[in-house]
């Protein structure tokens, strides 16, 4: 019988309330005070930021990015500074919609509360507001001109008369209603699909929180790794739960694991498509003790709305539970009326089972069939950053032996009829991992067809400024466009990244009793060590 397996979980980088109370008091700096004054605007998020240099061992930043929107002059402005010395603020305007924040949207509700039509309905409840798709009604849908408009679902409390998707001005307080009840690329109407909404809190840009985990087993320590919350995590549009860091036995296997792309098509385009952002926690059933901001420590398995068909919960964060021989980190996330759950499996025997699963809450859209794909950022460190290369193995075989070296950047197709797999090897020392596809991960490789998800397997040569295309979820484009980091470079003996995309077909009307969604992912399997 193996021996169970032990955690000590440490926190690390900065304390979430510092990043808190210090949103207000920058809002007063001299260099934000007079590009603000006279303006209409909201704090959005005060989040840390991170150096793109690769180390082998993180330091704590203390750099910090705050985003405000000015509604007067519609623009974005990006404050960064340092917590050692908040005095030297750098300001930017941008011209990009960022996400809204859930106190955004919030005083977009405040709005439709003064609306001589639907505010009676919104403060009686028979109406509940929701956060829908898409979070921003853009510029030709809104009449015109860069003002920024929220998009906030209304959703009948009893029946299904009433439903409607409204835009709300932030700049003029106005409200704009839709032909139809829905902005071009939703719906709101009957049937309405999806597990209840809750409306329950979810979890800003930004809040920090971040731990270091070690895993043993009887004495020895098997894996020792950083994990950072969805709401911390790396990307243009976060990166769900980020393992960074990772060692087993002793060496060093990925040095970031996230999935800082994942977006969504609709049979038909009846609505979408959608680039979504994995940065917005949602609540979970979660029992057990707070070992840090974010994270808590649980004495059985944590529950998602995949497990539980319930929009609710008691956490907000990422729980970690032991469940026999493997270390899981769960964490739920939501965009719009997307349920999405972030999940990584750790086995005693090196095995890693990175896991993605989708769902969704009370909606239209979601009555008709969707295509959701997520993909991984692989970014392996077989005992050092250079000296890895990849193989590929089909069976039967291409041309030759089973196994063939990919030396330059390509993207490769799934193949189920061959057992194509990818093995990432350290070339010097032979140390090995197997990606091996999972058997719901779907085929999609890119046809005149169906051109939207683009492929399955990109291998490309570690760039520290490839970690996302760079494009805010409000889109477009809301294609993954991995393909953009294939140009031909060298990927023999060097430091590699190998992206994997999966896909799901959600049929929110005939999922089996007791499931709430679809669950996808690869394995990384361990072959020499």
């Amino acid at each position: 019988m193996p021996q169970e397996l032990t955690l000590d979980i440490r926190p690390f980088g900065p304390d979430p309330a510092a990043l808190q109370q210090l949103g207000p008091s920058l809002l007063e700096h001299r260099s934000l005070r007079g590009a603000l004054e006279r303006t209409r605007h909201q704090l959005l998020s005060v989040e840390p930021l991170e150096s793109d240099r690769k180390v082998a061992r993180p330091q704590a930043s203390d750099r910090f990015r705050a985003t405000i929107y000015d509604y007067t002059n519609s623009r974005t402005l990006l404050a960064d500074g340092s917590l050692r010395d908040p005095d030297a603020l750098e300001v930017t305007e941008s011209g990009l919609q960022p996400i809204p924040s859930p106190e955004e949207f919030a005083s977009a509700v405040a709005v439709l509360e003064d609306h001589p039509k639907l505010g009676p309905s919104l403060r009686s409840g028979r109406i509940k507001p929701y956060e829908p798709m898409p979070p921003l009604i853009l510029d030709d849908e809104a009449g015109g001109g860069l003002q920024r408009v929220l998009a906030v679902g209304l959703l009948p409390v009893e029946g299904m008369r009433g439903h409607e998707i409204v835009g709300v001005n932030m700049t003029e307080r106005s409200v704009l209603r839709f032909d139809g009840g829905a902005p071009a690329t939703a719906q709101a109407h009957n049937p309405i699909c999806g597990q209840p909404y809750a409306g329950q809190s979810t979890a800003a840009k930004g809040t920090a929180g971040s731990v270091w985990v070690t895993v043993s087993q009887g004495g020895t320590v098997l894996w020792r790794f950083q994990a950072v919350r969805p709401t911390a995590s790396s990307g243009t549009n976060g990166s769900g739960i980020e393992l960074r860091y990772v060692d087993y036995r002793g060496k060093r296997l990925l040095y970031r694991a996230h999935v800082p792309i994942l977006n969504v098509q609709y049979q038909g385009n009846a609505c979408g498509p959608y680039l979504d952002w994995q940065w917005q926690e949602g609540m979970l059933d979660a029992q057990g003790a707070d070992v840090a901001p974010g994270f808590r420590l649980c004495s059985a398995p944590a529950k998602t709305i995949l497990d539980t068909g319930q929009d609710a919960g008691n956490f907000l964060g990422t729980a970690i539970y032991v469940a026999g021989q493997e270390v899981v980190l769960v964490c739920e996330m939501q965009a719009g009326w997307y349920r999405y759950v972030s999940e990584w499996r750790l086995h005693a025997n090196g095995t890693i089972r990175p896991r993605f699963g989708f769902g969704a809450t009370s909606s239209s859209c979601v009555c008709t069939i969707h295509f959701h794909h997520a993909y991984w950022r692989l970014d392996f460190d077989l005992r050092t950053p250079g000296r890895n290369l990849v193989r590929e193995f089909n069976d039967p075989p291409l041309v030759g032996g089973n196994w063939h070296t990919k030396r330059f950047e390509t993207q490769r197709p799934r193949n189920p009829a061959r057992k194509r797999k990818w093995r990432v090897q350290n070339a010097a020392t032979g140390e090995a991992y197997d990606i091996v596809p999972g058997p719901g991960d779907g085929v999609a490789t890119a046809s005149p067809d169906w051109p939207f998800p683009q492929g399955d397997v990109w291998l490309t040569r570690y760039r520290g400024s490839e970690i996302d295309t760079g494009v805010t979820a409000v889109g477009p484009p809301y294609e993954a466009n991995i393909g953009n980091f294939v140009n031909g470079e060298s990927i023999e003996d060097t430091d590699v990244v190998v992206w994997y995309g999966a896909h799901a077909a959600h049929d929110v009307g005939h999922e089996e009793p007791g499931h709430f969604g679809h669950i996808v992912g690869p394995e990384l399997r361990k072959v020499k060590w």
